[in-house]
């Protein structure tokens, strides 16, 4: 049971493999894809379709760091959510506004965290890399719409 329903607090999406990330208020998301324009909505059976990292994660890996704070878009995650725990979505259905996500997994670290976060980078997303997802019903997701859980699954 989750005690209260989460947030979605930033979008982003790169159009191409190493391309900056783009900010966005709002995105669409479609159905077995991905997000339009996102360089991995390739469409088939992707369990990567859209990823999520938990915001309150952000402050961790930044004090791992020794920083200040650490932008999104560093660590190349499509979506930010407040207020719930992602990793207890990692096996569940769940919908940011009308738009329908299952969790697929954890979305680990790659070799990029280095590039990106410096010396370390990768270690210390080590367990705060968030989860993979993939898109049961599409539509419009806008930033500060509510994160709510349809179906648990318990590991």
């Amino acid at each position: 049971m989750f005690p209260r329903t989460g947030h979605l607090e930033w979008i982003g999406i790169a159009r191409a493999r190493r391309a900056p990330v783009d900010v966005l208020a709002s995105a669409v998301l479609e159905s077995g894809t991905g997000i339009e324009g996102e360089h991995h909505a390739s469409g088939g059976r992707s369990k990567r379709q859209v990823t999520l990292i938990q915001f309150e994660h952000l402050d961790v890996v930044a004090r791992l760091l020794g920083r200040e704070c650490i932008e999104p878009e560093l660590l190349r995650r499509n979506l930010v959510v407040s207020g719930i725990n992602l990793l207890a979505l990692q096996a569940s259905r769940f919908r940011v506004g009308d738009v329908v996500l299952q969790g697929t997994g954890p979305c680990d670290p790659c070799s990029r965290m280095e590039e990106n976060l410096g010396p370390g980078g990768y270690n210390a997303m080590l367990g705060h890399g968030g989860i993979t997802t993939r898109v049961v019903r599409g539509g419009i997701i806008h930033t500060g719409e509510p994160i709510i859980v349809e179906e648990e699954t318990l590991l």
